[in-house]
């Protein structure tokens, strides 16, 4: 059967709820916090029910606001249902944005509490199944160090697959941050090659006078200053993988003689004469637009159909859907575990940041953002201000004129807050309700409080 916690210091709640339930769940009890968390860590419900006002702090929210924190710290993907007195409100809004499933008022009644802990159970359940299928998804891909269960990631991993066990020249393309270096990385794993170097070169990142001794090597008094013979690196990656990053940037003159390694499997050093010949797979990968630089002249159209035999494009993170979070859950794990932090989580008003950001640094930026949450975040829970928003939006400023009272002023933020969501959800109440991280019965009774028709 499916476990139930129930937390209250009250016995004759706990007593009713308990027979009340029992039946449909495996009920346990706990009177307080201390009792409350050693159940959650044994027992791992995936439904709470839980008091705001638990001793040795019965008449605040104290204790009550610690266990939904330590408990969504030891698993995000718990329901908690808080119980509150009629006039705590405040209280149950305050719960709603850590993190808590819904709110009910004290004294509970049973038929209208057993609906709300049906419906946490049900959404618990469809949440180990998509978990579940994520994972499976995304299982090829963390095999070679990355996170992706969207359509368009899983493609790039099939094609991974596919390409690996052959030596056709590969071209990955896609915006600055998408991980282009860690395709090229899982193609050479993925290969037949992976006993060999995979050996790496940014042509954007060497000035021109220097680039082409890097990459074929040069001869003893081939120029001032060459003292010895040098090995370029298409040498070092003899019988391995060569990776050149931003191949857009590659000087014309440079593009000739890699067309001719690419055409004749020989190279010469740079003042040299002796041909050598290097068993070596190229991978390119490049940000920039390949068509639009031929057109200008930047770039050998002759050169790009070596290069391109198979093209591997790379999606932004924008595009991405729920990957974003998935991503964002696997940077928070590792640095916490880099950092030697307690499991901390995303609060709900990071997690609807983290949605509506628009990523322009793609996964290289979101990376940098959960590094530095980790390291600055207090508590259990990272929120927007964490993750380097200018402004969380729990916080944004409403101006207000003379004369109007704060809770005219409160209930003013609350309906903007509410009417923008539900725009940009295009009127989905339940996607809408995400976003503020309320549940769906809660945003519908603030619309009816704030007079707001769907």
């Amino acid at each position: 059967m499916k476990k139930l916690l129930i937390v209250d210091d009250n016995d004759d709640i706990r007593q009713q709820l308990k027979w009340g339930l029992n039946q449909e769940f495996q009920v346990l009890l706990a009177a307080d916090g201390r009792e409350a968390l050693q159940q959650f860590k044994s027992e791992k419900p995936d439904v709470v029910v839980l008091d705001l006002g638990l001793p040795p702090y019965a008449d605040s929210s104290v204790e009550g606001f610690r266990c939904l924190d330590e408990m969504l710290g030891l698993n995000p993907a718990a329901k908690v249902i808080m119980l509150t007195g009629n006039n705590e409100r405040e209280n149950a809004l305050k719960a709603m944005r850590m993190g808590a499933f819904d709110f009910y008022a004290k004294p509970p009644v049973l038929s209208e509490l057993k609906v709300i802990i049906t419906r946490a159970f049900h959404l618990a359940n469809i949440d180990e199944q998509n978990l579940r299928q994520v994972s499976s998804q995304s299982e090829d891909g963390e095999q070679w160090g990355m996170v992706g269960s969207c359509p368009e990631m899983q493609a790039v991993f099939h094609t991974i697959r596919k390409v690996a066990g052959s030596n056709a020249p590969i071209l990955i393309t896609g915006e600055s941050g998408t991980g282009k270096e860690l395709v090229a990385g899982a193609i050479h794993e993925a290969s037949s090659r992976n006993k060999g170097p995979l050996v790496a070169i940014n042509c954007g990142a060497i000035p021109e006078n220097l680039l082409e001794s890097e990459l074929f090597g040069h001869e003893k008094g081939a120029f001032t200053g060459a003292h010895a013979a040098v090995r370029g690196k298409l040498q070092y990656a003899h019988k391995g993988t060569l990776f050149l990053d931003e191949i857009g940037e590659l000087p014309v003159n440079l593009q000739v003689k890699l067309l001719r390694f690419l055409q004749e499997g020989t190279i010469q050093r740079v003042g040299g004469r002796e041909e050598i010949a290097i068993d070596a797979r190229t991978t390119c990968a490049t940000n920039v637009d390949i068509a639009k630089a031929i057109e200008e002249g930047r770039f050998r159209e002759d050169l790009y159909y070596r290069i391109g035999v198979i093209n591997i494009k790379l999606p932004p993170l924008r595009e991405r859907g729920d990957d974003i979070l998935l991503i964002a859950e696997n940077f928070l794990r590792l640095y916490c575990k880099e950092n030697k932090k307690k499991t901390v989580r995303f609060s709900a008003a990071a997690i609807a940041f983290l949605k509506r950001h628009n990523w322009p640094g793609n996964v290289r930026e979101l990376k940098n953002r959960v590094q530095r949450a980790v390291i600055m975040c207090d508590g259990a829970s990272i929120g927007p201000l964490d993750l380097g928003c200018d402004v969380e939006p729990a916080a944004m400023p409403v101006p207000v004129s003379d004369g109007v009272s704060l809770k005219a002023a409160r209930e003013r933020m609350e309906r903007e807050m509410i009417q923008q969501a539900i725009e940009r959800q295009q009127g989905n109440i339940m996607k809408a309700a995400e976003e503020l991280g309320v549940s769906r019965p809660t945003l519908y009774d603030l619309m009816k409080k704030l007079s707001i028709h769907p």
